[in-house]
């Protein structure tokens, strides 16, 4: 039924459930599998002078966090029998919703499956979740998982 799952991975309890969910459903379908994780943008700019020292080390950050994201992942996909290819997307330069369901264009993946909350906590409870608004705005079918 799916050819091509794009798993929305942060690193998180509920992203790390979402990824087992992908994987077996990747393994059963014979679909192809794809890890996006993408990058809050910096939150400093525009306001007072733009620190290039702070901007630098949240991307180091940030890239970090998405290696560790995406090892978490591929070693899951290793225990599998036989082990599962996943290719892994980093995106820098895009809101994590707009990165996500572009993202589920660019790579034509029929499905989206999402952790229902990530790492954002109190943010998510102001702005909306992310998972929420991928629903909203996906092209695609959305699994949401707890």
């Amino acid at each position: 039924m799916f050819k091509h799952i794009l798993l929305a991975t942060d690193g998180s309890p509920a992203s790390e459930h979402a990824a087992a969910l992908a994987i077996a459903l990747a393994c059963k379908q014979e679909a192809r599998l794809t890890a996006i994780y993408v990058v809050d943008p910096y939150p400093y700019l525009g306001l007072g002078v733009a620190n290039p020292y702070g901007f630098e080390a949240y991307m180091q950050e940030a890239q970090a966090h998405a290696r560790e994201a995406h090892a978490s992942v591929e070693a899951l996909c290793q225990q599998m029998t036989p082990p599962l290819a996943v290719k892994t997307l980093m995106v820098e330069d895009a809101a994590v919703v707009k990165g996500i369901v572009q993202a589920a264009k660019d790579e034509a993946a029929d499905l989206i499956v999402i952790g229902s909350h990530g790492r954002s906590g109190l943010a998510r409870l102001v702005l909306g979740g992310v998972a929420n608004k991928v629903v909203a705005e996906s092209p695609v079918p959305v699994l949401v998982t707890r």
